[in-house]
């Protein structure tokens, strides 16, 4: 895997419209790259959904793709946020074999990373575990042992710190463009 210094944190606000997620994984495609981790989701205004995308790639390369993403008529704004000051998170559900025997080393080690036991079945644990993309992999790595069953990771999601988010002096009342606002459309002279 490569290192994490490597890998580019990138968050588009877009449109919440059939096929536009394929638009923009295309574009990474056609570049060349891998997505790494992908999450999407509803944002805090209504039709617009927030997409992060992790890829590995140099800072040009990154660019020159985030430059062409904004010309997809349903991205509103995109921002490579690697160098700000950033919250990031990552969900993991880990369904890990258990027994009698193992149970209570199991959940000791589900203690320690406060994470959480969310279903007991009898030849098994499911664990949710929320942090870094570090503390998923060490609560992973700990957990092998036992003999790991399923593993569901949602990928990164991350916001800047403090009041460097989306919402500027305003008051929060920042006015988004429409899509395609300010962009060329097909067929016109612009």
């Amino acid at each position: 895997m490569p290192s994490r210094a490597q890998h580019r944190t990138i968050v588009a606000l877009v449109e919440d419209k059939p096929g536009v997620l394929n638009k923009i994984a295309s574009k990474w495609r056609q570049r060349g790259f891998n997505i790494d981790s992908l999450a999407v989701g509803h944002s805090e205004v209504p039709g617009l959904s927030r997409m992060t995308f992790t890829v590995d790639g140099a800072t040009h390369d990154i660019d020159q793709v985030t430059k062409q993403l904004f010309k997809v008529i349903e991205v509103v704004s995109i921002s490579d946020i690697t160098g700000d000051d950033v919250v990031a998170r990552e969900l993991a559900l880990i369904r890990v074999a258990a027994d009698q025997e193992t149970r209570a080393s199991i959940i000791e080690i589900v203690d320690m990373f406060r994470a959480r036991v969310i279903d007991v079945a009898a030849d098994s644990l499911v664990i949710e575990v929320t942090g870094d993309e570090e503390k998923v992999e060490a609560i992973y790595e700990l957990l092998l042992p036992f003999g790991v069953k399923e593993l569901m990771r949602t990928g990164r999601i991350a916001m800047t710190r403090g009041g460097a988010g989306h919402h500027g002096d305003d008051g929060g009342q920042r006015r988004y463009r429409s899509a395609g606002e300010g962009k060329a459309q097909v067929g016109s002279l612009l």
